[in-house]
C-alpha cells in the first residue's frame, strides 16, 4: 500500500559508498513510495544524468581503494550543472561548520547528519524538498 503523500513516479537517486547506508535508505524510501536509484560513487550518478530524478541524495566523503574519487562538494557543483532544476541533500557524518555552510552558499536543498536519527530526518527532508 502507497504512503500517503508518496508516488512512485517521484524518482530519488542515493549516492553513498556504505552498502549499509545505500540498502537502509533506498529500502526506507520505497518502504514509502518512492522510485529509487543507488549508486556507489558521484561518479556513477552523474553518468546517470540523462534520466532527470526528481531528488538526489548525496553522501559527502566516498573511499575506493586505489583511487579518489570526486567528493561531495566537486560532485554538487557538476549535478548543478549538469542539471540545475534538481535538488541535492546532502547525506553526510560530517559536522564541520564551514562545510555545511559552504552547501548553504552554494543552494544545497538540505544537510542530513550520518546519527542514529539519520533515517527520520532523512525522510523529514526528502518530504520537505519534495514539497516545495
Amino acid at each position: 500500500m502507497e504512503k500517503a503523500g508518496a508516488r512512485t513516479d517521484i524518482l530519488i537517486y542515493v549516492v553513498d559508498d556504505d552498502p549499509v547506508v545505500t540498502s537502509l535508505v533506498s529500502g526506507r524510501l520505497e518502504g514509502n513510495g518512492y522510485s529509487v536509484r543507488a549508486f556507489s560513487y558521484a561518479e556513477d550518478c552523474i553518468a546517470a544524468l540523462g534520466d532527470i530524478p526528481d531528488l538526489i541524495i548525496l553522501d559527502y566523503y566516498f573511499l575506493k581503494e586505489g583511487e579518489t574519487p570526486m567528493n561531495g562538494m566537486e560532485a554538487y557543483d557538476e549535478i548543478t550543472r549538469i542539471a540545475p532544476e534538481v535538488p541535492v541533500v546532502m547525506l553526510s557524518a560530517q559536522e564541520k561548520g564551514e562545510v555545511v555552510l559552504e552547501f548553504a552558499r552554494k543552494g544545497i536543498a538540505d544537510y542530513v547528519i550520518k546519527d542514529t536519527d539519520l533515517i527520520d530526518n532523512l525522510l523529514m527532508a526528502v518530504k520537505d524538498v519534495l514539497e516545495r
